[in-house]
């Protein structure tokens, strides 16, 4: 039997506990916070979506970056697997929209509570506000930790699963990138990942806290389309946010950095311009002595419409019956073209996960162990992967911590 320590009591870290202990091993896990899974606690808005339901295939095309290295832990470790495991230690699930899956209760805490549960009954060792300093690595080996107090703590082997930089109230500091880079681990470029996005244009900030739940959103490097999706996007005070905003922010992240990016919503996608046009003419025909801005509220929501009417250039005042072709096809376009000025990222306290991280091309796929240091793995955000929104990054932490759980038993 091995001594393996654990650091993190995130997703990762004890869902390698899990595996570990019941591996046999002897499973110490170390936590800098007062509870084990803090930032799990408030992912989903305190709801938790543990997973998503899809098909592996489906689970692996919403990875963004370096998809294939997860084929061995995703198939060793699926979200059945996960799913099964919350359930047979009281945490009892259902799937919505999107195929995400969420306990029952709609409280993360029975997602950490039926890990904690499953730990120790697996007789693992938790140790929380106990901060890790250093790894012990002599040699190509790593056989333990230093505490922050400068105690050692001997192990056969050390699992790292610290999390990235998002949330960093939760913990998340680069801990672990430290401890990578200390035996000669490359760490690639981090960057804030499904985050919101700051916009240039006022009016676009007057619109905080509108909702649109079926828009099209697409961003522009100029004429180059970088990211297309469909789903519900929010305007807030600074700029955009919501769903399809967090996920496009994997995609176009790195050029974002470098120069502002064009966002169009289509407001209508369900409607070529065509219907679009005679849905408008239909409405301008119910009331033709209708002012154009008392005549769009069967089209747009009310926040929506002085924008609509102030971008269209059509007096506000004007009656719908005088309104021109050449109007109508104006505010045609500005529906289904809604352009939107990208300037940045918000920062890692608003960041879902942190893009990049230690270089996959350095970790045993099947085991996650380093390639350079004998009995040091990493799990979960750490790592150099990242998805889309909707249950997949947690898959990607249980995943991963699972495979550094059970590729313990080759050391």
């Amino acid at each position: 039997m091995s001594v393996v320590l654990i650091i993190g009591g995130g997703a990762a870290g004890m869902a390698a506990a899990v595996a570990a202990a019941g591996c046999g091993h002897e499973v110490r896990l170390y936590e800098k916070n007062e509870k084990p899974g803090k930032k799990l606690f408030i992912t989903g808005k305190g709801r938790c979506n543990v997973t998503n339901a899809c098909g592996m295939d489906s689970m692996m095309k919403n990875v963004v970056t370096n998809p294939r290295f997860l084929y061995s832990s995703f198939m060793g470790f699926t979200n059945r697997d996960m799913m099964e495991l919350l359930e047979r230690n009281g945490c009892q699930l259902k799937v919505e929209r999107g195929g995400r899956v969420f306990p029952v209760s709609d409280k993360s805490s029975d997602v950490i509570g039926a890990l904690v549960r499953q730990m120790k009954a697996l007789n693992v060792k938790i140790y929380l506000n106990t901060a890790v300093k250093a790894l012990r690595v002599s040699e190509g080996l790593c056989r333990g930790v230093f505490l922050e107090e400068g105690r050692l703590v001997p192990a056969d082997a050390v699992i790292v699963a610290t999390g990235g930089l998002s949330y960093e109230t939760t913990g998340s500091t680069g801990d672990g990138y430290r401890f990578a880079e200390s035996c000669g681990h490359t760490v690639t470029e981090l960057r804030p990942a499904l985050v919101p996005m700051n916009a240039l244009e006022a009016d676009v900030k007057t619109l905080q806290g509108l909702s649109l739940r079926n828009a099209e959103a697409v961003i522009l490097d100029g004429e180059k389309e970088l990211y297309r999706e469909f789903g519900e996007l929010l305007f807030t005070h600074f700029g955009v946010s919501g769903p399809v905003i967090l996920s496009a922010s994997s995609f176009v992240a790195a050029t974002l950095r470098k120069k502002q990016l064009t966002l169009e919503i289509d407001l209508k996608p369900a409607l070529t311009k065509e219907q679009l046009d005679a849905r408008i003419l239909r409405d301008f025909g119910e009331a033709p002595n209708k002012q154009f801005r008392n005549s769009l509220n069967k089209l747009f929501p009310s926040r929506l419409i002085p924008v609509m009417v102030s971008r269209s250039g059509v007096p506000a005042d004007k009656p719908v019956h005088e309104i021109t072709r050449e109007e109508r096809q104006a505010l045609v376009e500005l529906t289904k073209h809604f352009r939107v000025t990208l300037t940045g990222l918000r920062g890692y306290n608003e960041a879902v996960i942190t893009q990049g991280g230690v270089s996959v091309r350095e970790i045993n796929p099947k085991t996650m162990e380093s390639k350079k240091v004998s009995g040091l793995y990493f799990a979960g955000e750490v790592l150099d992967l990242d998805a889309v929104t909707g249950g997949f990054n947690l898959q990607i932490a249980w995943s991963t911590g699972w495979a550094a759980g059970n590729g313990v038993r080759w050391c």
